[in-house]
């Protein structure tokens, strides 16, 4: 191989050198020992991702990032925004809402809280002055026969009984609305097995819900002209009344619904605060409007025209 190389030209021998240092084993060694070193790191530490309850570190990032949430939830300021007096917003609610039935739309209300993130939420029932809807549907689960049974009929649920409600719902048919439940019947409830039905739709009793009692029949009515209202993200939202109700109306009903909200948040822990921050008023298609708390302005036209459809 020596005499070989000795025959070749001058610069063919330099191309043989330098392709010969080319390919020793240690610079190429080298690199191949730091690229399987990068990629088992790499693979290390996706594992130690994925066993922490990560897909990527992409998304270990993202939560680390979640702990700078505040602990409570943003609020705007007020003093930068128009608020209006009552009989205003619902003019201007009644004028997005022309040629719609009066009784179909209905006035909402929108409750924002002063609260903290990750704590318990308001929920309760609540009977309004002047009822919104007494259409509602009612079915009542309680042993058949019993005194519970007869007394939910006279306050007008739909539907009564145990076996009744148990096959009417398995067999696709739910004609009502709301459904409650005497605690006698609970167990029957249980196995029936009707979770999966009434669940989804929100029909399911519970006592936290106040929808398993033991006056029956005073819950079917409180049902019949009431409504329910639960804590969502700081915000409790709740029909407050008909688009045809006057200022006087709309008025009285929300006095009761902020009382008791107010009644909710006190009966909490005293460690847990939750105060009212602003109350929205909108309706079922129209915007919402801040309340600044007055009944009417300088600016209110004569409200007589207000009142009815």
């Amino acid at each position: 191989m020596s005499s070989l190389h000795s025959l070749l030209p001058t610069a063919a021998r330099g191309l043989v050198s330098s392709c010969r240092s080319a390919l020793r084993p240690g610079p190429l060694a080298s690199v191949v020992s730091t690229f399987q070193q990068t990629r088992w790191a790499s693979k290390a530490s996706s594992k130690r991702v994925k066993s922490q309850g990560y897909k990527s570190n992409k998304d270990k990032l993202n939560v680390k990032g979640k702990k700078g949430l505040k602990k409570e939830f943003t609020q705007h300021n007020l003093k930068d925004m128009e608020q209006f007096a009552l009989c205003d917003a619902m003019r201007y609610i009644r004028a997005f809402e022309v040629g719609r039935q009066p009784t179909v739309s209905k006035y909402e209300l929108h409750i924002r809280l002063k609260t903290k993130r990750d704590g318990p939420v308001i929920r309760n029932m609540l009977r309004l002055p002047h009822s919104i809807s007494t259409e509602s549907r009612i079915a009542v689960i309680c042993p058949p026969g019993s005194r519970q049974e007869k007394e939910a009929r006279d306050a007008g649920a739909v539907l009564v009984g145990e076996q009744e409600v148990f096959d009417a719902v398995k067999g696709g048919n739910i004609p009502f609305d709301r459904c409650i439940a005497h605690p006698d019947s609970m167990e029957a409830l249980s196995r029936a097995g009707l979770g999966r039905f009434l669940g989804p739709r929100g029909l399911m009793p519970s006592a936290k819900m106040g929808t398993v009692v033991e006056d029956v029949a005073s819950r079917v009515e409180m049902l019949r002209g009431g409504t329910t209202y639960r804590e969502r993200a700081a915000v409790i939202r709740l029909p407050i009344g008909q688009l045809g109700f006057s200022p006087e109306q709309l008025r009285d009903n929300m006095r009761i619904a902020l009382e008791q909200i107010k009644k909710d948040a006190a009966a909490m822990n005293d460690r847990i605060v939750k105060e009212i921050y602003e109350v929205v008023l909108s309706s079922t298609n129209g915007p919402g409007f801040s309340l600044n708390g007055e009944f009417k302005s300088d600016k209110t036209p004569d409200t007589t025209g207000m009142h009815g459809p």
